[in-house]
């Protein structure tokens, strides 16, 4: 993963004006013919301030669970609109990139599989878990969300690492 990552980071430093799906079908063009790892996931995203002064996201998905987009009023959602296939798999189809526009106080929520996967369960069954009480800390400070989602949402029976990046956009721009 280290190779993939130092990729990723020299294909979007020298292309700054490049689209996520522009940078990750190159980045999956690498993956195939350079990279010790054989297939990989992940979300590329940019965000950005708009004219308007709402937070702009544009992503693409290759293969990785869903982002969830959850408001400050407790509405929760996948996006799941740019999801295509994994890296490394060989498959050429266009990757899409979707833009969104976050009102003030949302939250995007990025996380690995061992958020919501059990060995019990389907993984429909740990994502609506994982929207569900998303949606009832809304209110809370990022940091206490973070923790009390992990606290709540982790299967106990998946000893699988966890990793979760949250943002949040402010009140005014």
């Amino acid at each position: 993963m280290a190779q993939i990552r130092n990729m990723l980071r020299a294909f979007t430093w020298s292309q700054p004006q490049a689209t996520p799906s522009a940078v990750v079908t190159q980045l999956d063009d690498a993956v195939k013919h350079i990279a010790e790892v054989p297939m990989a996931t992940m979300i590329l995203a940019t965000l950005t301030l708009g004219d308007d002064e709402l937070w702009q996201l544009r992503w693409t998905n290759a293969g990785h669970p869903p982002p969830l987009l959850v408001s400050h009023d407790g509405r929760a959602r996948y996006l799941t609109d740019a999801h295509g296939i994994l890296l490394g798999t060989g498959t050429i189809r266009p990757r899409p990139d979707v833009f969104t526009v976050l009102p003030p106080r949302t939250t995007v929520l990025l996380y690995t599989d061992g958020l919501v996967e059990s060995p019990h369960h389907s993984i429909d069954h740990g994502l609506e878990r994982l929207r569900r009480h998303a949606a009832s800390l809304a209110h809370r400070p990022l940091d206490s969300f973070c923790d009390l989602l992990l606290e709540r949402v982790r299967p106990s029976d998946n000893d699988d690492d966890v990793a979760m990046l949250a943002l949040r956009t402010p009140t005014r721009a």
